[in-house]
């Protein structure tokens, strides 16, 4: 299992089995803190307590020195031996000590327990399976597979989640037996006792969550404006500063965007020495090409910038970013991810992003939509689609005519179904789409609209006193920032055992962003209105005032010219496996309509072929 994952962790792979016989942990471990003594797993002094982690916890220095003065002797300067000591004195209070992005599990073999726990935001993975008694978890699902007694089936009601929303809402996955552990969660696995009982009673204790972001206080509501641009000032330079600590070569990812913009901003003030910073540029279509931009924060910032180019013939990653998620993942925008993350990794060994900048001060268009739909009349709505209807389809999917298009599609629909239709895959043709077995009893029930909107209805209706504006932004942050961002980031940097740290996920920022009054996040059309007025230093006009673009692909040009034939054939050539799940005539015309000029279906048909090619691969 450990050697299965050793591209998350290059620089060696190790494994302890309990004198009992009841538990065995395997680590592959990505040096970057305390290179020498970190190995893992690490145990306590008796060897009593061992761990297993993957991650950063910032904080563990300031933890160290609190176990410290309790008595705990440390052997190593890592941060995973934090958890052991902390486990010794805190037990399950142990995840709310912890600051950073983890995923980690505890072995006490006195107790005869094992004790899971992943980080508020979702930043690292952890799934499990249950299989007659045996219990076992990993970083990523191919791990799992090295186990003689995994159960691959796969889950018949992960297609019609996959082809509404791009990939399968947690806690489920593609395969019936393996779930996910939940961002912000904990659970506890008592050895030698049957399933169906929790807790210390034995069995399988079901997550326990640990941290929920509140965004409906009211409590930044009486800040002024310079008080909350001070605290924001203070809180995202402790944050950059706290990710800025290795032992490795350290650098950043650069778009020329706000976020990324900021980040290398607050990196240039607190380090002295030359800053690395990587940016992606596409070739042959200057939409989707944000280099211009990222060579100009490079240079206002003074670092030692590397620019790569993308080329249309990167469709043969396919394989390879399947390979990566273990499951179809219908975010294109990890062709970029996957590329720029191997060749930075050529250079440093940890970058920090701009990840989560959007997600936390309301940095997407569909935010002001949400608003903006929530107070329409619904006659209006509907009269707008009605117009909106007879609009041309424009092939520049940022253009006032599309935009207008899209948001009188789903001004009218409910709030859940309505954000699915601004950032889904299919969700308006399932029924056209699966296949006869899917009209049976057993799996009408799968695709209704209730059971498709339960991952984002649940979010939406929680804050009963938020805001239309802060429900959005609490849906997002459930839904998808951890089950397709953060996902594509982990897959495709730790693909290449690079790590990336995220300052505006630092737990400080979330719980700050998330209890500021809207008219700190928005301002008329302008989004992230706090960050620009904290940092307007960082943060020049041409960067402020340019379009969002986002880290894109032409998906349009590609799958019509370079990406036709090898798409086409991997689709409908023989041995395609997903006819035997979904309606080929379906996709054919969906294909079809794409070809012809008539729709833009580039997203839809990737995610067509990365299920089929995982469908093939299984």
């Amino acid at each position: 299992m450990a050697f299965a994952l050793r591209h998350r962790g290059p620089d060696g792979q190790d494994a302890w089995v309990a004198d009992s016989g009841a538990c065995a942990l395997g680590h592959s471990r990505l040096k970057v803190i305390d290179l020498h003594t970190g190995g893992q797993p690490m145990a306590n002094e008796d060897g009593s307590v061992q761990a297993v982690f993957n991650g950063e916890i910032y904080n563990f220095q300031a933890l160290r020195a609190e176990l410290e003065g309790r008595g705990h002797r440390f052997a190593s300067r890592s941060d995973t031996e934090v958890l052991v000591h902390g486990w010794e004195e805190w037990g399950e209070e142990l995840p709310h000590r912890l600051d950073g992005m983890f995923a980690f599990a505890v072995w006490d073999e006195r107790r005869g327990s094992l004790f899971l726990g992943r980080d508020r935001a979702g930043k690292k993975p952890l799934f499990w399976t249950e299989t007659a008694g045996r219990f076992a978890f990993a970083s990523e699902i191919k791990a799992l597979r090295a186990l003689p007694w995994f159960d691959g089936e796969l889950d018949p009601a992960a297609f019609p989640r996959y082809l509404a929303y791009g990939y399968v809402p947690a806690p489920a996955t593609f395969h019936r037996r393996v779930r996910v552990l939940p961002p912000g969660s904990m659970m506890t696995v008592q050895a030698g006792r049957g399933h169906g009982s929790t807790g210390r009673t034995g069995g399988v204790g079901d997550p326990r969550r640990y941290w929920e972001l509140s965004w409906a206080s009211p409590s930044r509501g009486t800040l002024s404006r310079d008080q909350a641009v001070t605290q924001l000032r203070e809180l995202m330079t402790a944050a950059v500063e706290r990710r800025l600590v290795a032992d490795v070569p350290l650098g950043a990812f650069l778009s020329g965007g706000v976020d990324s913009t900021l980040v290398v901003g607050l990196m240039r003030r607190l380090v002295d020495g030359p800053i690395r910073t990587f940016s992606l540029g596409f070739a042959d279509d200057p939409t989707y090409d944000e280099s211009g931009y990222a060579r100009q924060a490079a240079e206002l910032f003074g670092t030692e910038h590397t620019e790569f180019r993308v080329e249309a013939d990167e469709i043969a990653l396919v394989d390879r970013l399947v390979a990566a998620h273990d499951q179809p993942f219908g975010d294109s925008s990890a062709i970029p991810t996957w590329i720029v993350s191997g060749l930075t990794r050529e250079h440093v060994t940890v970058a920090l992003t701009g990840d989560g900048g959007d997600e936390m001060f309301a940095g997407y268009l569909r935010f002001l939509g949400m608003v903006a739909a929530e107070r329409m009349p619904g006659w209006l709505a509907r009269a707008g689609n009605a117009v909106g209807g007879l609009l041309p389809h424009h092939p520049d999917f940022r253009h006032p005519t599309r935009r207008a298009r899209r948001f009188f599609q789903a001004a009218a629909l409910p709030p859940e179904e309505r954000m699915l239709r601004w950032i889904g895959f299919l969700p308006d043709r399932i029924e056209e789409f699966l296949g006869p077995r899917f009209h049976e009893d057993g799996l009408r029930s799968t695709w209704t609209r209730s059971a498709l909107t339960e991952s984002f209805r649940d979010p939406w209706e929680e804050p009963d006193d938020a805001s239309a504006m802060a429900r959005s932004l609490a849906l997002n942050f459930r839904t998808y920032l951890p089950e397709d961002l953060l996902v594509k980031a982990d897959r495709c940097s730790m693909g290449h055992g690079l790590e990336l740290r995220s300052p505006f996920l630092d737990t400080a920022v979330m719980e700050f962003a998330a209890a500021l009054p809207d008219a700190y996040r928005t301002r008329g059309r302008t989004t992230k209105w706090l960050l620009h007025e904290a940092f307007p230093e960082l943060l020049p006009p041409e960067i402020v005032g340019r379009p969002k673009m986002g880290f894109g692909v032409p998906l349009p040009l590609w799958f019509r010219t370079a990406w036709k034939d090898f798409a086409h054939d991997r689709l409908f050539g023989p041995g395609a496996a997903s006819w035997d799940w979904l309606r080929r005539d379906a996709a054919e015309r969906l294909w079809t309509e794409h070809q012809s000029g008539e729709h833009d279906h580039g997203h839809a048909l990737w995610a067509l072929l990365t299920l089929e090619t995982w469908l093939r691969s299984r």
